[in-house]
Formats: C-alpha cells, structure tokens, sequence
C-alpha cells in the first residue's frame, strides 16, 4: 500500500533514472503521488520525446508539477542547479515528507535544512522490502549500463543492505 498521506518530491535524475531501468511506477506504488518543480519538468522535457524519461513522465498521472508560491526561495541555493534548488525550496513550501534526490551537495543542503531524504538507491531498497521487486542488483546493473553513475562504494553499502552481497 503507498503512503499516500505523505508528500514526495522528486528531483530529475531518479525519475529518468527509473524511467531508464522501466521501474518509474515504483514511485507511484511506493508514494502514491510524487510532485516535481517546474525546473525538473523543464529538465525531463528537454531534448524532445526521444530522450528518456520523456514519455514516461508525460504518461505518469501520479507525477504531479508543483508550483512554487516563492520562486526566489530557489535561488538563495545558488550552488546547486535550478532544478535541485526548487526540489529543496517546493520541499519546504509543501512540508515535505521526503525528497527524492540523487546529488551529493544537494542532499547536504535538504538534510542540512531538516529535509527526510533518498535517492533512488533509497526508493529500489523500498521496492524491495515491499516486494516489488526481488532483487536491486540486476536494476543496478542496468542503472550503470545506461549511464547513471553511482559509485563502488554506494553501490555495496545498497547491496548490503539488501542482503545481496556478492
């Protein structure tokens, strides 16, 4: 059952990343509904429909756009790019539950500013625990394959976690 009463916002590369690796209904059986900023949809879109994630997203009813009521709160985040900025400022408009972010610096400044934070990692480890899928290994392995990369070091600590070592 998704947590439907919590509110989920979503950065640009766990929603291609999932797209790439065809699991981007976890977010929905997960969470229910996920809301993404302007930037992010900008960031997806861009490119045209040949680009993954596209199609999904324009497909993906529980994928909701979010506009921010302070568009010059995202800019107080300056080292980040516009899109994890307004993650992090539609974040703290909406008392978000948990923000789905995949950049280091970015997670530093959401936990930094008291946000509950994954990556999608995070959201394949749920998965798992929640039995949608029976292994996170074979999805990271494609994740890596299409050109998400995640390093050695997360990559284990995941697998760990998931019971999955080698």
């Amino acid at each position: 059952m998704p947590d439907r009463d919590r509110v989920v916002v979503s950065n640009t590369t766990p929603i291609i990343a999932l797209a790439l690796i065809k699991n981007l209904d976890l977010l929905q059986r997960l969470y229910g509904e996920v809301v993404i900023p302007p930037a992010v949809h900008e960031e997806i879109s861009a490119g045209g429909a040949g680009r993954v994630g596209v199609i999904e997203l324009r497909d993906a009813s529980y994928i909701k756009m979010g506009a921010l009521s302070d568009p010059d709160r995202a800019a107080l985040i300056s080292d980040l790019d516009r899109g994890e900025a307004e993650v992090i400022a539609l974040a703290q408009e909406l008392d978000a539950d948990l923000v789905i972010i995949d950049e280091r610096l970015a997670r530093w400044h959401a936990r930094r500013l008291g946000l509950n934070v994954t990556g999608v990692l995070g959201v394949l480890l749920k998965a798992k625990d929640r039995g949608f899928v029976k292994e996170v290994k074979p999805l990271i392995d494609d994740l890596r394959r299409g050109g998400i990369w995640l390093s050695d070091e997360l990559v284990s600590e995941t697998l760990r976690i998931a019971a999955e070592q080698e």
